[in-house]
């Protein structure tokens, strides 16, 4: 629809979102990359909408304080991984491997990114695997094939046919999180919803499930913060 400026430093540009279905004025700033958008009714003006915006200014400079830019993976830096900030640095590998403390990577500073992200990718399909195998059997259910995405919608599904999907950028999560997802997944062969009876199921075979559930909601933003591609 348009867009609107709030002068200032640093000036925030608001995207003006016109909408059928909203019945108020909707504010939103976007956890991974701090896009603010401004949803109107079809009855409200956009002079409205921008006074709105307005009179939330402070608000608005305060919430885009708290979100923390994109960080690239490159050597002397950090990836999380298994819940842990692991430092990379360079060594005479010839791939990405795990040192005792530390993710080596090949002196090759331009491939850093993807070496990483290579190395996630591969251990993200195991420890997934192994953890839908083990819910899956505690449920004496089979499911179909494991994909991985990079999904920001969500951190995994089900489908109807029983084949997984996770986001493998859950290996960069803690490990009783990364198995949470798996196991709420693989309850989905059993229950394909969220109703009660589903979360029964959850419970059932992993009882902490609401605690990892809220470290998702307030720290799953960070892990898709790390950029390895343009």
């Amino acid at each position: 629809m348009g867009r609107h400026v709030i002068g200032g430093n640093p000036p925030i540009e608001v995207t003006l979102r016109r909408s059928t279905r909203a019945r108020r004025l909707s504010l939103r700033v976007s956890r991974l990359d701090g896009r603010v958008t401004l949803t109107l009714p079809q009855r409200v003006s956009e002079r409205e909408g921008i006074a709105f915006v307005s009179e939330r200014e402070d608000w608005l400079r305060g919430h885009l304080a708290g979100i923390t830019a994109e960080v690239r993976p490159q050597i002397g830096g950090t990836v999380p991984f298994g819940g842990q900030d692991l430092e990379i640095v360079a060594g005479p590998v010839k791939r990405a491997r795990m040192g005792e403390a530390a993710l080596i990577v090949p002196d090759d500073p331009g491939r850093v990114s993807a070496r990483v992200e290579a190395y996630l990718k591969l251990h993200a399909r195991d420890r997934l695997a192994d953890a839908s195998d083990r819910y899956a059997a505690a449920l004496g259910r089979t499911y179909g094939r494991i994909t991985l995405r990079d999904t920001r919608s969500r951190w995994g599904s089900c489908s109807s046919a029983g084949d997984l999907m996770y986001s493998w950028r859950l290996i960069m999560a803690p490990p009783d999180v990364l198995d949470y997802v798996a196991a709420h997944e693989v309850s989905h062969l059993v229950e394909m919803n969220h109703s009660d009876a589903f979360w029964a199921v959850v419970a059932d075979i992993f009882p902490d499930h609401k605690r990892c559930r809220k470290w998702l909601r307030e720290n799953g933003d960070r892990l898709h913060r790390v950029r390895f591609r343009d």
